[in-house]
């Protein structure tokens, strides 16, 4: 791909010499991200469990925490909970995704967020050489090697946050 985008994901990743490539995510009318993102990755020989999802909560205390997670897991809330020593976690609403991340929905990376949110990655990363994540831009998503990104993600939490599917 030849597509060029600026933001504040692609610049921490040239700061940082790590050669990434951008994905674009053909749009909806509505502006929506198209739902058939898994064809898309497979016709560029990408692996659409692949895609770490960048899931934003909250917590009782009003902490946002933003789990990295790969492979289609789903977060196992108790897991996070004692994690986090909290008593109840939430997904962030729709609304508190961009005032938190200064993203938008569908363009949030588990990278170059802002420092009051604790990011938790889930060891599901481990397991793709090749990972694809939000750009920052609705409409275009960045792959690189999962490597990279866990060097990048260095100072999170790394543990299972996830339900194991089998």
């Amino acid at each position: 791909m030849s597509e060029h985008i600026t933001s504040p994901v692609t610049k921490l990743l040239q700061h940082e010499n790590i050669a990434y490539e951008a994905i674009e995510i053909p749009l909806t009318e509505d502006k929506k991200p198209v739902r058939n993102l898994e064809d898309l990755l497979l016709k560029q020989g990408l692996d659409p469990q692949s895609v770490v999802r960048s899931v934003l909560f909250k917590t009782a205390s009003d902490k946002f925490v933003l789990l990295a997670v790969a492979g289609g897991g789903r977060a196992d809330w108790s897991l996070l909970r004692n994690h986090l020593n909290e008593r109840k976690c939430r997904m962030a609403e729709f609304d508190e995704v961009p005032a938190a991340t200064g993203y938008v929905v569908g363009a949030v990376p588990p990278i170059a967020l802002p420092e009051d949110i604790k990011v938790l990655v889930d060891n599901s990363i481990k397991d793709y050489e090749t990972v694809v994540i939000g750009s920052g831009v609705l409409g275009f998503a960045l792959s690189l090697k999962g490597a990279d990104l866990l060097k990048l993600l260095a100072y999170a939490d790394q543990g299972q946050f996830t339900n194991i599917q089998s």
